[in-house]
C-alpha cells in the first residue's frame, strides 16, 4: 500500500502550475484529493486529464473566504497550501497580494487547526530572501525580500511557524526555488521566463531578455519539487523551513542560450530594460533537505529544459494572439493602486524637472 493511499489531502491552488503537478503525484499514489482554487491564474485544463477520477474533487473558492476554507478542510488529514498571488502583481497591486498571501494563509492555518488536520505544508518561496549576498543561501538566512510578494510569503512562514510552536497544528515549510516544466505559465503578466523563451525560440522571434541576463536563479524541475513536497509533509520529523532546490546557480543568459541550442533556433536575443525590484542573485543550499531525506532535486538544467521544450512543442499552439501577448513587459498589468499611481506621477514629474 502506498504511503499516501490513506490520506485525504487538500491542495490550495491545485489548478496552478505546481499545484496541478502535486495533484498528479498525490492521485498517482492513491490519495483522495480536494482542490481549492479561485481560477484567477490556475486553469481547469491543468486537471482535465483527471476528469474521470473519483478521488479528485474540485472546489472553486477564495481562501479569503473563511467559510469556503472551512468547507474545504473539513475531514482532510493533510493540507498543502500553494494558493497565492504572484510577484509581478505585487508591483502594481500589493494590497491584494498581501491579503491573499498573508491573510489567506492565516485563514488556512486557523481552519486547519480547528478541523483537526494532521499535517499542514506551507509552500513558501525563495523570494523571501531577496538578492543573495551569501551563497549558497541556507534556510536561516537574513531575509530581505525585494517585493510585497516576497514579504507576504515570509509573513506566511512566520504564521506557519507560530502555529507549530504554539502546539496548534503540525506544520512544515517548503521553500521551492524557481520551478519550471510542463504547464508553466507563459502568457500575460503571469508568463515566466523559460516558457516565454521556448515559445519565442520555436517561432523564430527574438528572446526578450530583461537587463544584462547575468541575474541568476536556482532552477528546479517541477515533478521533483512536488515529490519533495509530499515527502516533507509525510515525514514526522520535518519541521521549520526546507529549501527545495538543486543547489546550482544558473544565469538567465545561460537559459536563453541553452533553449536556442535545444530548439535549433536562429532567434536573436533582444535586451530590454531591467525589471523593477528584480532579484539579481539566487542560489539555494539544499543541505538541510538532504540531511532529512537523504537526497535533493537532481534533474540537470539541460535535461529539464529538453523535457520542457518537448512538452511545449506538443501541447502549446503558438498562435499570433499568444505570441503578441509575449511582447508586453511581464510586470505591466494595467493601472496600479491609486496611492502608487500618485507616487509614480510625482516621481516622474520630479525626474522631468531635473532633466
Amino acid at each position: 500500500m502506498s504511503e499516501t493511499s490513506s490520506i485525504i489531502a487538500l491542495v490550495t491552488g491545485g489548478a496552478g502550475f505546481i499545484g496541478s503537478h502535486l495533484v498528479d503525484r498525490l492521485l498517482a499514489s492513491g490519495a483522495r484529493v480536494r482542490v481549492l482554487d479561485d481560477f484567477s491564474t490556475g486553469s481547469r485544463a491543468n486537471l482535465a486529464h483527471h476528469a474521470d477520477d473519483a478521488n479528485l474533487r474540485i472546489l472553486e473558492g477564495d481562501i479569503l473566504n473563511p467559510e469556503a476554507v472551512r468547507d474545504a478542510v473539513e475531514g482532510c488529514s493533510h493540507v498543502f497550501h500553494l494558493a497565492c498571488r504572484n510577484v509581478r502583481l505585487s508591483l502594481t497591486h500589493p494590497t491584494i497580494v498581501h491579503e491573499v498571501n498573508a491573510t489567506g494563509t492565516l485563514n488556512l492555518l486557523k481552519e486547519s487547526a480547528g478541523a483537526g488536520v494532521a499535517r499542514f505544508l506551507y509552500c513558501s518561496s525563495s523570494e523571501v530572501n531577496g538578492t543573495a549576498d551569501l551563497v549558497p543561501m541556507p534556510e536561516l538566512y537574513h531575509y530581505a525580500p525585494e517585493t510585497i510578494y516576497g514579504a507576504s510569503k515570509l509573513t506566511g512562514e512566520y504564521y506557519t511557524d507560530v502555529f507549530q510552536r504554539a502546539g496548534w497544528l503540525s506544520t512544515v515549510i517548503a521553500r521551492p526555488h524557481n520551478n519550471y516544466g510542463p504547464r508553466e505559465h507563459y502568457a500575460g503578466n503571469c508568463g515566466e521566463v523559460i516558457p516565454r523563451f521556448i515559445l519565442q525560440a520555436l517561432c523564430g522571434e527574438p528572446l526578450t531578455l530583461y537587463g544584462d541576463g547575468a541575474q541568476t536563479r536556482d532552477f528546479t524541475y517541477v515533478t521533483e519539487t512536488v515529490d519533495y513536497l509530499v515527502r516533507l509533509a509525510l515525514h514526522g520529523q520535518a519541521t521549520g523551513a526546507y529549501n527545495v532546490c538543486r543547489g546550482e546557480e544558473v544565469t538567465i543568459k545561460t537559459i536563453a542560450d541553452t533553449i536556442l541550442a535545444l530548439t535549433r533556433s536562429s532567434s536573436e536575443i533582444r535586451r530590454l530594460e531591467g525589471r523593477p525590484s528584480d532579484v539579481l542573485r539566487l542560489f539555494g543550499d539544499p543541505a538541510r533537505l538532504r540531511g532529512l531525506l537523504g537526497s535533493s532535486p537532481s534533474i540537470s538544467i539541460a535535461d529539464g529544459l529538453q523535457r520542457t521544450v518537448d512538452w511545449f512543442r506538443a501541447h502549446v499552439a503558438p498562435t499570433p494572439e499568444l505570441m503578441a501577448s509575449l511582447t508586453a513587459k511581464s510586470w505591466v498589468g494595467g493601472q496600479s493602486e491609486p496611492w502608487l499611481e500618485q507616487h509614480l506621477a510625482r516621481r516622474n514629474a520630479a525626474a522631468k524637472d531635473l532633466s
